[in-house]
């Protein structure tokens, strides 16, 4: 087994190689590796709107690996903490009450696992009164909503009918896969669907904009020179991961190491063949692009 040393040597000489600082393809959702993809600007535009405008529900839904989570992070981190107080939920499989208690704890109700689940709601209730005193609007934004079960999105409805005479005590923003429109489309939550002011699916990359979504993580890592990636190269990636930011790091990141075990700086096409058929799920999908 390689030492700690050994692995940190090797990390050292592969980012000096390529004159970086940072690993650019991590799968961890650093925002400062977000791209200003026109589909990404208009999502987080309309949300950043939709908070401002203070009512109802807010959706985003999108295919697994399309950025939702970095989105999610950057909206958390674009909030002004003088106006805004946010509670974040990344984990939901929640039944009613834990869900009343996570968000207890994140709106930072005193004692809140000690509370009877009977008077959550209420204590939930006092704590967005005074923090609506303070002149802070609450925010809750939930991640992978589509993991929520029935009940507990039942929950979340009658949780946003919190209010004073004149706004909603809290907003809700869920981030989920497609799944969760399949479940808001069943006619028991058609209370929810129609609170659901804003909405946006977030796409797929398209191949310009695969390019471009390659090229800023690289700059961002700190490479300074030509594009990495030959246009050849971009053209299979696209193809292979039909534009899913995280199949594209993950074989992007691949491709580099091949490259950087051949010496070269530069990621051809043939390096970007073989790092699709390492990786699972792209290998045999697309085994008609490695001929």
């Amino acid at each position: 087994m390689a030492s700690t040393a050994g692995m940190s040597n090797i990390l050292d000489e592969f980012r000096a190689f390529f004159g970086i600082q940072d690993m650019p393809f991590s799968l961890v959702p650093n925002t400062q590796y977000y791209v200003g993809i026109e589909d990404h600007n208009e999502c987080f535009n309309m949300l950043m709107f939709a908070i401002a405008s203070g009512d109802g529900f807010i959706k985003v839904t999108g295919e697994v690996g399309t950025g939702k989570t970095l989105l999610c992070r950057r909206l958390l981190n674009s909030l002004d903490e003088n106006e805004f107080y946010s509670a974040y939920i990344p984990n939901p499989k929640l039944n009613a009450v834990e869900l009343k208690r996570v968000l207890a704890q994140e709106l930072g109700v005193k004692n809140s696992a000690q509370i009877k689940s009977e008077n959550l709601l209420e204590s939930i209730n006092s704590r967005l009164m005074k923090l609506a005193q303070e002149g802070k609007k609450v925010v809750l934004i939930i991640d992978e909503a589509q993991a929520f079960p029935k009940d507990s999105l039942e929950e979340l409805r009658l949780l946003s009918n919190l209010e004073t005479e004149t706004h909603k005590l809290m907003q809700i923003v869920l981030f989920g896969q497609p799944e969760l429109d399949e479940v808001l489309s069943q006619h028991e939550f058609r209370q929810l669907r129609q609170r659901i002011t804003f909405s946006h699916f977030l796409n797929r990359l398209n191949k310009s904009s695969t390019g471009q979504y390659i090229h800023h993580r690289m700059v961002v890592a700190g490479y300074m020179g030509e594009p990495v990636f030959d246009l050849s190269s971009i053209r299979l990636l696209y193809r292979a991961t039909q534009g899913t930011p995280r199949l594209i790091n993950i074989v992007c990141a691949k491709a580099l190491l091949i490259a950087f075990s051949k010496g070269q700086q530069k990621v051809k096409k043939a390096m970007v063949k073989a790092a699709i058929s390492d990786t699972e799920g792209l290998s045999k999908r697309f085994s008609w692009l490695m001929g």
